[in-house]
């Protein structure tokens, strides 16, 4: 009899295989077709120790592997303020899947946690700001962070309807704050439904969210709580039934702006109307 094959060959191999189509093929379309990844990069992969980042953390492991494009990565963990079970769960996650991660706190969730509006948005900001700078100290010139399709897709509607605002999530940006940096979403191409899939296959178990908020969210009786996210992720499971490319066209939407038929926007932080170059 052949030697079983260690888990996280099999698990390499689910996702150039099984799930080629759903995640390998357009995780590399997303690297070509928005130009992610250059020769000489050093890129800090920001695992947080849930299913997209964690996923990302190997699908840019095997593309190092067979890439013809020489670049650095290094698998960065912020322990925010874990407590013990989740600290140790990443970490078997990490020796499961063969990422040699590289982990250092913070006090985020103590700080983001102690207020009582906007606890998520606020911690987003601080985590993003600790990798930056944790990543510039490590010679890194790029952050690659685990958001998705389906979170692009999300975020447009939370700005359509509690922003007042019709802004997309970029699948790269450079920071404003750290001179040189650069922020990259690799998973830009992916559906959250195929890393559960694929998740699933594999029987992983990854860390939810952790923090207070989270928690309340959980327990509540709606399951949707006060998360405005979770009120959108229901919308759209509600809009599927009737359209089921409804996503794909809110995606290609935001690729096909017309501001030629907009009254008013934006560019490089200044507004702008028609009446502009309307005579």
């Amino acid at each position: 009899m052949g030697r079983e094959m260690e888990p996280h060959i099999l698990i390499e191999r689910s996702i150039a295989k099984k799930y080629r189509k759903s995640l390998w093929n357009p995780f590399i379309a997303a690297v070509r077709q928005y130009e992610l990844i250059k020769e000489g990069d050093k890129i800090a992969v920001c695992i947080s120790g849930g299913k997209d980042s964690m996923l990302m953390a190997k699908l840019m492991q095997m593309l190092q592997r067979i890439s013809d494009t020489p670049f650095d990565l290094v698998y960065l963990v912020m322990d925010p303020g874990y407590n013990e079970s989740n600290r140790r769960m990443i970490e078997r996650n990490a020796a499961l899947l063969h990422i040699p991660i590289s982990v250092f706190e913070s006090n985020i969730f103590a700080v983001a946690n102690s207020v009582d509006k906007t606890p998520c948005y606020l911690c987003a900001r601080m985590r993003r700001g600790h990798l930056y700078s944790k990543a510039k100290e490590l010679c890194c010139n790029k952050i690659a962070l685990g958001h998705h399709f389906s979170d692009v897709i999300e975020t447009t509607l939370i700005g359509m309807f509690y922003g007042s605002q019709l802004q997309a999530m970029m699948p790269k940006l450079h920071s404003k704050n750290f001179e040189g940096m650069e922020l990259i979403r690799p998973m830009y191409c992916i559906h959250e439904d195929d890393i559960i899939a694929w998740k699933k296959y594999n029987n992983l178990e990854f860390l939810q969210c952790a923090c207070r908020f989270t928690e309340d969210f959980a327990k509540s009786e709606n399951g949707i709580g006060d998360s405005k996210r979770q009120e959108i992720k229901q919308l759209i499971r509600e809009l599927k039934k009737n359209n089921p490319n409804i996503e794909k066209s809110i995606f290609n939407s935001i690729h096909s702006v017309c501001l030629d038929t907009f009254p008013a926007y934006k560019a490089g932080g200044e507004k702008h109307t028609f009446l502009e170059n309307y005579e």
